[in-house]
């Protein structure tokens, strides 16, 4: 059984801005600092945050589901702002699912202006067909919005030095 879920969120700042973020391993430290209640610890197993880099995160406790789960960067194409990462270890690959990618793709809009789409693609075996409610778009439409919100105070920040 094969999945896809899409989110997309205006960003009021530059693509390259977004970008920085999400294709790049900051990401990851972003995550950790600003989603204390989802996440305790991600980690860097392997790599310099390009192709072939591996995550652990690691879900603070009391979430229910697996505690922990490795990603790999599978694909990272800069020019089109694109960053595909898959579940390689743990997860979702305890419940049947023999894929699980999150792609991010950053749109430019205009000068300050870009959009960040998040897509889930899954695939998981017919026999647990269930477990397929497992997957929801909210972590990463929550990560969009957590960095709309950290662009914005940047900004803010920045026009009242000026």
């Amino acid at each position: 059984m094969f999945g896809k879920l899409e989110h997309e969120l205006e960003m009021h700042v530059p693509a390259s801005e977004v970008w920085d973020l999400f294709g790049t391993l900051r990401i990851g430290q972003f995550v950790e600092q600003e989603m204390t209640e989802l996440f305790q610890k991600v980690e860097l197993i392997e790599g310099d945050g390009g192709v072939g880099t591996v995550l652990k995160l690691t879900f603070a406790p009391g979430i229910p589901g697996p505690t922990s789960y490795k990603e790999k960067f599978t694909k990272i194409d800069n020019e089109k702002r694109i960053k595909e990462v898959e579940v390689v270890e743990g997860g979702y690959l305890e419940h049947g699912f023999t894929l699980y990618r999150v792609t991010f793709h950053v749109i430019e809009k205009g000068e300050d202006s870009s959009a960040l789409k998040s897509t889930i693609e899954y695939e998981v075996k017919e026999e647990d067909a269930a477990n397929a409610s497992l997957v929801s778009i909210e972590p990463v439409a929550n990560i969009a919005q957590l960095a709309k919100n950290y662009f914005s105070r940047n900004k803010a920040a920045k026009e009242a030095k000026q």
